[in-house]
């Protein structure tokens, strides 16, 4: 009977997820402005719970649950709050001046402030990290399909991908925002609702040196702060340069609006994330009290053996609920980052067949839903995935976008310098390390003596430091005598 409930409560959802992403077609009306950042025309109630659905992925719940259970309450929580700091930091920094700007996409503002190579060349790199951020998402929703569906993997990658893909290609950033208002809901609700029923029922018990208030999680190597130190910077600083997190600022209906939407997003995404956590290390107890070996996923052990059906619908919905919403705002960010920065489509460029942005979009929807589902069934693990997407944009992109913005000096070799050495040093260390934030790396490693699992955490402090020592030194080189006109024409600079 659980298992019923179970099955048929997630086709339910599942379709009912497809119908309102589908309905929300009829908004774009043949425009790609629509279709890109619904209109510029998304309200702070709207604006927020997008945001915050962008931030609350599988890592920020699975990989979150499973993370704290083994190495403590820091190892798991470390991916929330770095969600939710990025969100603070953009806030607080970035969305205002951004969304005056009236860009489509992220990649604009390095053409705008740069030129077409710098924006080309950033463009490749979002892509590439934004199907590892699809591809983990759409792991984690084959093996949630597996286990409460009775799919395969396989059949299960590729079922959650074509339902994304639907309702993303037809209604573009009006579906993602409602589908993501009706899920951030969900996962918000569950998450009150589990952490209300565990504590009531079993209580929360605290393992010895697992809790939040032992700090060496954050001060001791050994008890693993490097990797969860890299883990709230990977998260907290590149996550600003995501693509779907910027459509979402360029979409608000105004500056305020836009700045807000981050800090209410912020602070719901610490409500759903770190309960996930304390449940976690009250976990082991629970489930060894009732006689339950843990087989994949600790929170499926739990819905399976602990949790009422009703509740762990509502649970299960949650955890579907976060992959979706960020396996969208991925499909759609990225197909649109190919069809507009890439191949060089601009939102006027129109013929007798309409809006060819439009059309190019959702084209690409279908070749990057493609290749995220390639590397998924490549690769079956969330963690290393996720993690590197955000890596990869701390590395590189961050600091020419931050210092495009407020420091008059930078130049477009500085910048072009910082993404391509602050980039390819962090995929150098990846392919050299054999631990990547702790996962074992089965991607991509190549043997060697220089680096061990002890180093894991590092790469992520490191190659930044390059990226920004490259650019200070490349603008200065490159800068010439003639006062270079910044920003302030396009954006009143306020934070």
């Amino acid at each position: 009977m659980t298992d019923k409930i179970l099955f048929w409560g997630i086709v339910v959802f599942l379709f009912g997820t497809l119908g309102i992403g589908v309905w929300a077609a009829k908004k774009i009306k043949g425009n790609s402005e629509n279709y890109l950042v619904a209109g510029r025309g998304l309200m702070l109630p709207l604006a927020a719970a997008t945001l915050m659905a962008q931030s609350v992925d599988s890592n920020a719940t699975l990989g979150n649950t499973d993370l704290a259970a083994e190495f403590g309450f820091w190892a798991g929580a470390s991916l929330p709050l770095g969600l939710a700091l990025c969100l603070f930091l953009t806030g607080l920094f970035f969305a205002k001046p951004m969304n005056r700007m009236g860009l489509i996409t992220l990649p604009d503002f390095y053409r705008r402030k740069y030129n077409r190579l710098t924006e080309v060349v950033a463009s490749i790199i979002m892509v590439l990290s934004f199907s590892f951020l699809l591809a983990g998402n759409l792991v984690a929703g084959g093996y949630l399909f597996q286990a409460f569906l009775g799919t395969s993997y396989i059949a299960g990658v590729m079922l959650i991908a074509i339902i994304v893909l639907i309702y993303t290609a037809s209604g573009g950033l009006f579906a993602v925002a409602y589908t993501d208002a009706i899920q951030v809901a969900i996962a918000l609700v569950g998450t009150v609702l589990l952490m209300f029923f565990i504590t009531m029922n079993f209580g929360l018990v605290i393992p010895d040196g697992m809790g939040p208030m032992d700090l060496a999680q954050l001060t001791n190597p050994a008890e693993g702060a490097a990797i969860n130190w890299a883990t709230l910077l990977a998260l907290g600083l590149g996550d600003i340069v995501a693509i779907d997190f910027m459509a979402r600022v360029f979409a608000a209906e105004s500056p305020d609006t836009a700045q807000r939407a981050c800090f209410i997003g912020s602070f719901g995404t610490v409500i759903i994330g770190v309960p996930f956590s304390m449940i976690a290390l009250s976990a082991g107890d629970i489930l060894s009290n009732a006689g339950i070996t843990p087989e994949g996923p600790l929170l499926f052990s739990l819905i399976r053996g602990v949790i009422p059906p009703a509740l762990g619908l509502l649970v299960i919905a949650a955890i579907l609920s976060a992959s979706l919403s960020t396996a969208d705002g991925a499909i759609l960010g990225t197909a649109s980052v190919m069809a507009h920065n890439i191949l060089g489509i601009r939102h006027d460029d129109r013929n007798a067949g309409g809006d060819r942005l439009l059309l190019i979009t959702r084209i690409m929807a279908f070749f990057i839903t493609a290749l995220g589902v390639f590397f998924a069934l490549r690769v079956p693990q969330t963690g290393i995935l996720l993690l590197l997407a955000f890596d990869i944009g701390f590395a590189g992109l961050l600091i020419p976008l931050t210092g495009g913005l407020f420091w008059s000096k930078a130049t477009w070799q500085g910048a072009l310098s910082c993404i391509i050495i602050g980039t390819s040093t962090r995929l150098l260390f990846f392919i050299f390390m054999p631990t990547v934030f702790g996962i074992d790396n089965t991607l991509l490693y190549i043997p060697n003596s220089f680096f061990s699992p002890d180093f894991d955490g590092f790469p992520t402090l490191i190659s930044p430091l390059i990226g920004l020592a490259v650019f200070i030194i490349g603008s200065k080189m490159t800068k010439s005598g003639k006062k270079v006109r910044v920003l302030e024409e396009e954006v009143m600079l306020e934070v």
